[in-house]
């Protein structure tokens, strides 16, 4: 084989083992099966500005899971850019179900991602959670309010986190 076709065959298996990794994370914060999800990610991933490692963003993953009992996390859309032949940067999106008490949570959201392989195996190195809303399954989300549940007071961050997004509404009226 020419090395154009076993860098094209590198190229394939890689963007399916990071689907698979995309799609592994969705199922194992559905099973709350925290060991097997943090070793999805590199073992120094950074979790805050102090702390790095799995069993910081164990912690971390754990408490946010502590927040609602059932949850539902369905991948749509991904994309995979690669930056060299072990690292790469991706968004996927996300519909997202979670059962908080009384209510429903339906959260649509993007992950941004970056991705590494390290011997042979491709790991997160980082996950940025991005909103368009998160709200009671019985409540519109609409208006500037998107963002209702997953953390009091934030913004929802997409689209505008797009520039093409305030290009093209800077062009036309938005319809109200």
């Amino acid at each position: 084989m020419t090395d154009d076709l076993l860098a094209r065959i590198d190229r394939l298996e890689s963007r399916e083992s990071i689907r698979q990794l995309v799609s592994r994370y969705g199922v194992l914060i559905d099973a709350r099966d925290l060991d097997a999800l943090t070793s999805l990610f590199v073992e120094d991933a950074r979790v805050t500005r102090t702390e790095r490692g799995r069993s910081a963003l164990r912690a971390l993953l754990e408490g946010l899971c502590r927040q609602f009992t059932t949850s539902i996390h369905f991948v749509g859309n991904q994309t995979v850019d690669f930056t060299d032949p072990d690292h790469a940067e991706g968004v996927v999106y996300c519909r997202a179900e979670h059962e908080v008490g009384a209510q429903w949570i339906v959260m649509a959201i993007q992950y941004w991602d970056r991705y590494e392989r390290r011997d042979g195996t491709w790991y997160f190195t980082g996950r940025k959670v991005k909103h368009w809303y998160a709200a009671d399954m019985l409540d519109r989300p609409v208006g500037p309010d998107k963002t209702r549940w997953a953390t009091p007071g934030a913004e929802a961050t997409i689209p505008t986190d797009y520039p093409s997004w305030d290009r093209f509404w800077a062009e036309v009226r938005r319809p109200s």
